[in-house]
């Protein structure tokens, strides 16, 4: 009897002395690399269990999760693992995607699919992106070329001139109906980069599009950059949005229509490469949406308001800068509609555009 438990102390001590082994060859052994990556209190790589188990190469390399499909529940993505968007990933009505700090997503998209390559949140869903300013959530693409893929798509449940469940000019996605305080979810500190993929000469994807987007939504501190259509267009809806960074969106910087009467406040402009559309353009019905403290720069003259059919805008504390034409009514609109600091224009000549710019000195979340 004697014997077989020293027998069975033995095989404790070397199955106990494996574990021990295996967690600390797990956290990190020589390789300060996966030191830092295995001891973060996540099962990581081929780890059997928290901290514990698997090798220190497999726990070095953050783990890639396909990003594609429907996604039908309640979902949280780590920061410690990279996402790659292989297709449409479409956040359904009733599920809640959250995006934590540090997040990135790159669209990995063959020639080809760039317009079936995007995320959309459909009517009833919401996104949660929780970036903050030292540790921003970036979607971007593999090959960093603009017009890669579609960028991030918001539908909702608030009022548009299309009507109830009208059908989105990308993805047949449906949008509006009368909620204008519908939710959609909240962003801060997103950045977008090489969206604005084209279907055709009439129907583009933008870095940020909100179809009838309500103003329980909140949008706060998003760059734009280097997409090939506008940095961020609404489709009617009453969202707001504040803190907002576009620079070289190869048609508008920002982009409305279908009577959206939100407001955006805090935005700064910037371009440096000739040949885009706008800094602004509002099309068709005026709901008179506003700008507060907006600038926009030009390297590259360019027009920088430009107002379509009979839209119009509320202006306050504007600067616009080295751009050939700041105010141009497309279609014979009245310049009256264009109310600069309470006042309406008088005529697009007037030299009102020259406020203090907006000083982003301390934005440095979006490099």
């Amino acid at each position: 009897m004697k014997t077989k438990i020293v027998k069975f102390s033995m095989v404790l001590m070397t199955v106990a002395a494996l574990f021990l082994a295996s967690c600390s060859s797990d956290d990190g052994g020589t390789d300060p690399t996966a030191q830092a990556t295995c001891s973060d209190q996540i099962q990581n790589g081929d780890e059997t269990g928290v901290d514990c188990g698997g090798s220190c190469s497999a726990c070095a390399v953050a783990e890639v999760t396909d990003l594609e499909g429907s996604l039908t529940e309640d979902r949280t993505l780590l920061a410690t693992e990279s996402y790659s968007l292989k297709g449409t990933f479409s956040v359904a009505s009733g599920a809640t995607l959250t995006i934590p700090a540090g997040t990135k997503i790159t669209a990995d998209v063959e020639t080809g699919n760039e317009t079936s390559t995007y995320i959309v949140v459909q009517k009833g869903g919401k996104i949660l992106v929780q970036g903050t300013s030292s540790s921003p959530v970036i979607m971007t693409s593999t090959s960093k070329k603009a017009g890669d893929w579609g960028g991030l798509v918001i539908a909702g449940n608030a009022t548009t001139t299309k009507g109830v469940d009208a059908t989105a000019e990308v993805g047949g996605i449906k949008y509006g109906g009368t909620d204008d305080t519908d939710n959609s979810g909240s962003i801060s500190y997103l950045v977008i980069k090489y969206a604005g993929a084209q279907i055709n000469t009439e129907s583009q994807y933008n870095g940020l599009t909100l179809y009838a987007v309500g103003s329980g939504t909140t949008i706060d501190y998003v760059a734009m950059i280097d997409g090939k259509d506008d940095g961020v267009e609404f489709f009617g809806g009453t969202v707001s949005a504040s803190n907002l960074y576009l620079e070289n969106n190869e048609d508008d910087a920002v982009d409305w229509t279908e009577g959206w009467n939100g407001t955006v406040t805090n935005t700064y402009v910037s371009h440096t490469i000739a040949g885009f559309s706008t800094a602004v353009e509002g099309d068709k019905v005026n709901n008179n949406p506003k700008l507060i403290n907006f600038t926009a720069v030009s390297t590259v003259g360019g027009t920088a308001l430009q107002f379509k059919a009979t839209s119009g805008a509320t202006l306050s504390t504007v600067h616009l800068s080295g751009y050939d034409t700041y105010v141009d009514m497309k279609d014979d609109g009245s310049v009256a509609n264009v109310i600069v600091d309470d006042t309406p224009l008088t005529t697009v000549d007037d030299d009102v555009f020259n406020a203090t710019a907006l000083d982003i000195s301390a934005w440095t979340w979006f490099n």
